[in-house]
């Protein structure tokens, strides 16, 4: 009954939005995104735009397949109750250049409103531990991003098990 009252909503608004399957490796990815933005408590516009226009030029999307892409990560996200259910698929599916490279990705949505927090870093390291992404990787993209971004990377590096 739910799903039939998404279609018809779904028809008044034009509907044609293109659909992401569950399974589709651009929605756990937006998914983690999402949940990155939200380890500080705060998601800030500067954040959002930032994770549009990157998954926007990595994808290749138009903005109807953004705009879908963003709703079915939006979903799933609100669904999950840990990291796991995106990383375990996402590690079946990406190469380990990949892998590093969603690592990147994450740090470029953290450092998008110019400060990094202790639970995006937690976030993030959880992410890439459950990824198989060692800590001299995550490091080395976050310090990249930093970089790049013109964010002080901080000397310290939070104790993560």
């Amino acid at each position: 009954m739910f799903e039939r009252l998404q279609q018809f909503l779904a028809s008044l608004s034009g509907g044609d939005r293109p659909a992401f399957a569950a399974d589709d490796p651009r929605v756990a990815v937006m998914a983690l995104c999402i949940q990155v933005m939200e380890a500080d408590g705060k998601i800030l516009d500067v954040e959002k735009k930032a994770l549009r226009v990157r998954l926007k030029d990595f994808y290749g999307l138009d903005e109807t397949e953004l705009e879908a892409l963003v709703a079915a990560g939006t979903d799933a996200e609100s669904e999950a109750i840990d990291f796991f259910r995106f990383t375990s698929e996402l590690k079946r599916q990406l190469s380990e250049e990949q892998r590093v490279d969603l690592i990147g990705l994450l740090w470029e949505i953290v450092y998008a409103d110019g400060e990094r927090s202790e639970m995006e870093d937690h976030a993030i390291w959880r992410i890439a531990d459950l990824l198989g992404v060692s800590g001299r990787e995550r490091i080395m993209k976050r310090q990249e991003v930093a970089e790049r971004v013109g964010a002080a990377t901080g000397s310290e590096e939070p104790d993560e098990g």
